[in-house]
Protein backbone atom coordinates (compact mmCIF):
# COMPACT_ATOMS: atom_id res chain seq x y z
CA UNK A 1 0.00 0.00 0.00
CA UNK A 2 2.84 2.72 0.90
CA UNK A 3 2.41 6.63 1.63
CA UNK A 4 0.34 8.20 -0.65
CA UNK A 5 2.10 10.58 -3.03
CA UNK A 6 2.13 14.21 -2.36
CA UNK A 7 1.15 16.86 -5.11
CA UNK A 8 3.68 18.59 -6.74
CA UNK A 9 4.37 22.03 -4.94
CA UNK A 10 6.09 23.63 -8.39
CA UNK A 11 4.26 25.04 -11.25
CA UNK A 12 4.15 22.66 -14.46
CA UNK A 13 6.39 25.58 -15.93
CA UNK A 14 9.10 24.96 -12.88
CA UNK A 15 11.60 22.80 -12.02
CA UNK A 16 14.25 23.07 -8.87
CA UNK A 17 17.26 21.40 -7.26
CA UNK A 18 18.57 21.56 -3.62
CA UNK A 19 21.90 21.96 -2.68
CA UNK A 20 22.57 21.24 0.80
CA UNK A 21 25.20 21.56 3.64
CA UNK A 22 27.80 23.71 1.41
CA UNK A 23 30.45 24.93 3.40
CA UNK A 24 30.34 28.37 2.92
CA UNK A 25 28.69 31.15 5.54
CA UNK A 26 25.00 31.70 4.03
CA UNK A 27 25.68 35.05 3.95
CA UNK A 28 28.69 34.84 1.15
CA UNK A 29 26.70 32.05 -0.71
CA UNK A 30 23.99 34.86 -0.54
CA UNK A 31 26.10 37.05 -2.64
CA UNK A 32 26.86 34.49 -5.21
CA UNK A 33 22.98 33.56 -5.66
CA UNK A 34 22.18 37.06 -5.99
CA UNK A 35 24.40 37.41 -8.84
CA UNK A 36 22.45 34.98 -11.02
CA UNK A 37 19.08 35.88 -9.61
CA UNK A 38 16.21 36.69 -12.64
CA UNK A 39 18.98 35.45 -15.16
CA UNK A 40 19.14 32.84 -18.05
CA UNK A 41 20.71 29.76 -17.45
CA UNK A 42 23.36 30.20 -19.91
CA UNK A 43 24.05 33.79 -18.67
CA UNK A 44 24.14 32.57 -15.31
CA UNK A 45 26.88 29.05 -16.08
CA UNK A 46 29.02 31.40 -17.64
CA UNK A 47 28.73 33.94 -14.82
CA UNK A 48 29.43 31.38 -12.22
CA UNK A 49 32.39 29.66 -14.58
CA UNK A 50 34.38 33.11 -14.35
CA UNK A 51 33.15 34.34 -11.09
CA UNK A 52 36.63 34.45 -8.27
CA UNK A 53 34.31 33.48 -5.62
CA UNK A 54 35.57 29.63 -4.61
CA UNK A 55 31.77 28.41 -4.46
CA UNK A 56 30.58 29.27 -7.42
CA UNK A 57 31.96 25.99 -8.84
CA UNK A 58 29.66 24.41 -6.47
CA UNK A 59 26.71 26.99 -7.05
CA UNK A 60 27.53 26.23 -11.23
CA UNK A 61 27.37 22.07 -10.22
CA UNK A 62 23.45 22.74 -8.57
CA UNK A 63 22.42 25.18 -11.43
CA UNK A 64 23.36 21.93 -13.98
CA UNK A 65 21.17 19.68 -11.77
CA UNK A 66 18.31 22.14 -12.11
CA UNK A 67 18.63 22.70 -16.00
CA UNK A 68 19.06 18.34 -15.69
CA UNK A 69 15.79 17.76 -13.63
CA UNK A 70 14.27 20.38 -16.42
CA UNK A 71 14.89 18.75 -19.33
CA UNK A 72 14.08 15.20 -18.25
CA UNK A 73 11.59 15.19 -15.24
CA UNK A 74 9.69 17.82 -16.72
CA UNK A 75 10.13 18.19 -20.14
CA UNK A 76 11.21 22.03 -20.01
CA UNK A 77 12.62 23.70 -22.78
CA UNK A 78 16.03 24.54 -21.72
CA UNK A 79 16.45 27.32 -24.04
CA UNK A 80 13.52 29.74 -22.84
CA UNK A 81 15.00 28.61 -18.75
CA UNK A 82 16.25 31.44 -16.35
CA UNK A 83 16.93 31.42 -12.80
CA UNK A 84 13.12 32.48 -10.69
CA UNK A 85 14.77 32.00 -7.42
CA UNK A 86 17.79 31.23 -5.54
CA UNK A 87 17.87 31.19 -1.95
CA UNK A 88 20.20 30.57 0.35
CA UNK A 89 19.21 29.15 4.52
CA UNK A 90 20.91 28.34 7.55
CA UNK A 91 22.19 25.00 7.47
CA UNK A 92 24.78 23.43 10.94
CA UNK A 93 27.38 25.09 12.72
CA UNK A 94 30.61 23.73 13.77
CA UNK A 95 31.65 25.01 16.81
CA UNK A 96 35.40 24.59 17.45
CA UNK A 97 38.13 26.00 20.03
CA UNK A 98 41.27 27.88 19.66
CA UNK A 99 43.85 28.58 22.50
CA UNK A 100 44.57 32.28 23.17
CA UNK A 101 46.51 33.87 25.69
CA UNK A 102 46.52 32.95 29.73
CA UNK A 103 45.11 30.04 29.20
CA UNK A 104 41.82 30.84 27.18
CA UNK A 105 40.47 29.98 24.46
CA UNK A 106 38.19 31.28 21.89
CA UNK A 107 35.28 29.48 20.34
CA UNK A 108 35.45 29.13 16.52
CA UNK A 109 31.99 28.57 14.09
CA UNK A 110 32.10 27.39 11.22
CA UNK A 111 29.39 27.56 9.00
CA UNK A 112 27.03 25.75 6.43
CA UNK A 113 24.32 26.48 3.57
CA UNK A 114 21.68 25.04 1.70
CA UNK A 115 20.76 26.72 -1.36
CA UNK A 116 17.48 26.02 -3.42
CA UNK A 117 17.50 27.17 -7.02
CA UNK A 118 14.08 27.39 -8.96
CA UNK A 119 13.96 27.38 -12.45
CA UNK A 120 11.28 28.72 -14.63
CA UNK A 121 10.34 28.43 -18.36
CA UNK A 122 9.76 31.75 -19.89
CA UNK A 123 6.37 31.81 -21.41
CA UNK A 124 7.22 33.00 -25.21
CA UNK A 125 6.35 36.15 -26.52
CA UNK A 126 4.17 36.42 -30.30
Amino acid sequence: MGKPSTERRLADEEAMAVVRNLRVSPRKLNLVAQMIRGKRCERAMAELQFSQKRIAHDVRKGLQSAIANAENNHQLDVDRLYVAEATVGKAMVMKRFTPRARGRAARIEKFFSHLRLVLRERAEVE
